[in-house]
């Protein structure tokens, strides 16, 4: 009996000591993963930290409900053109031949590092490339000035974020539109439509995003002479990039602001938000001293960005008829002046009788 008892006890302390041996392997298995977790955690934190905003600047920011969006004094952004306020979004245009609207800020801009992310929408009847023209988004020393450029002045200080949706240069350049490009003007430089401002542009990506059937948006990050615009157009709501541009240098004090325009060809132009985020950055003494005061828009070196636009060769058939009508008039020119000259001569002759 006692034997038994014995070997039960036995049995009873191998299962206790199997099972305490189990508990520790799924302890450790369990530790090993809370720290994998707080890592990736901490990661992605730091990320966030790094690269996402610290909070929402309304004085900035175009946000729903608008109330009072361009009529009251107590608002902060003012209409211009054709831009009317709905419940849902700020139509800048119709889908209407020749029209320019635009909304402005009234706050000068004095964030050093910020992040831009516009929420917008492109629609109209018109098929692909037969509508126009685009948006445009503004960081600049001027506001509420009519123009050329998306329905701004040209020549302008600052910058400027195009989506221009109609391609005037289409068979002379490689590139498919809908296209987003940067732009920094310094009161010199031109925009120049015929050519897409392809003459002047800083960066930019394709972005399907007219009679998109998801909710289009671009951000616009600055920080630390570093400029980076992303784009979000295809439902994943994930930023992809687009463009970037180093030794990007702006000033402060100028206003946010938002343009579109028509031509021959047209579509609704609509901001639904524009939402600044001031960001926090770390900057060390030396970067704070080697920080200077610019008056004056600038990249470091322009000159990487400069783009040699060829220009479109005749076809032989253009040639052909060229040469033709020029030989034609040269023809008819000839036989005028000998008509001319004869009754000249006959005139002359005609006095000596």
């Amino acid at each position: 009996m006692a034997a038994n008892v014995s070997k039960l006890n036995m049995a009873r302390l191998r299962r206790s000591s199997v099972f305490s041996v189990f508990q520790l392997d799924l302890l450790r298995e369990l530790l090993c993963v809370l720290v994998a977790f707080c890592v990736l955690t901490q990661q992605s934190l730091a990320d966030q930290q790094e690269f996402f905003e610290d909070f929402l600047k309304r004085e900035y920011s175009l946000v729903k409900p608008y109330r009072g969006l361009g009529f009251s004094s107590s608002s902060q952004w003012d209409l211009m053109g054709t831009a009317m306020v709905t419940p849902d979004h700020v139509r800048l245009t119709p889908d209407q031949q020749s029209r320019q609207g635009a909304v402005w800020s009234r706050i000068p801009f004095v964030l050093r590092d910020w992040e831009l992310r516009v929420h917008f929408k492109i629609h109209g009847i018109g098929k692909k490339n037969l509508n126009g023209d685009g948006i445009a988004i503004w960081l600049t020393r001027d506001r509420m000035q009519n123009g050329p450029v998306f329905g701004n002045m040209n020549q302008f200080v600052g910058l400027g974020i195009f989506v221009d949706t109609y391609p005037n240069t289409d068979k002379t350049h490689d590139r498919t539109f809908p296209y987003v490009s940067v732009m920094l003007g310094n009161g010199t430089l031109t925009y120049d439509h015929d050519r897409d401002g392809r003459t002047t542009e800083l960066g930019g990506c394709t972005a399907m995003t007219r009679n998109s059937i998801y909710d289009t948006f671009l951000l616009v990050r600055y920080s630390k002479n570093k400029l980076t615009l992303m784009v979000d157009v295809d439902g994943k709501q994930e930023w992809r990039d687009c463009a970037e541009v180093s030794g990007l240098r702006l000033p402060t004090g100028y206003y946010l602001g938002a343009s579109s325009a028509t031509g021959d060809l047209s579509d609704n132009h609509d901001i639904i938000s524009m939402k600044v985020y001031q960001l926090t950055v770390e900057r060390t003494s030396e970067e704070e001293e080697e920080e200077e005061v610019i008056t004056v828009p600038r990249v470091d070196d322009m000159y990487q960005f400069q783009v040699d636009v060829e220009e479109e060769g005749m076809s032989g058939l253009q040639l052909f008829f060229t040469l033709l009508f020029s030989i034609l008039g040269l023809s008819v020119l000839a036989v005028v002046g000998m008509v001319l000259y004869g009754r000249w001569k006959e005139n002359k002759r005609k006095r000596f009788y």
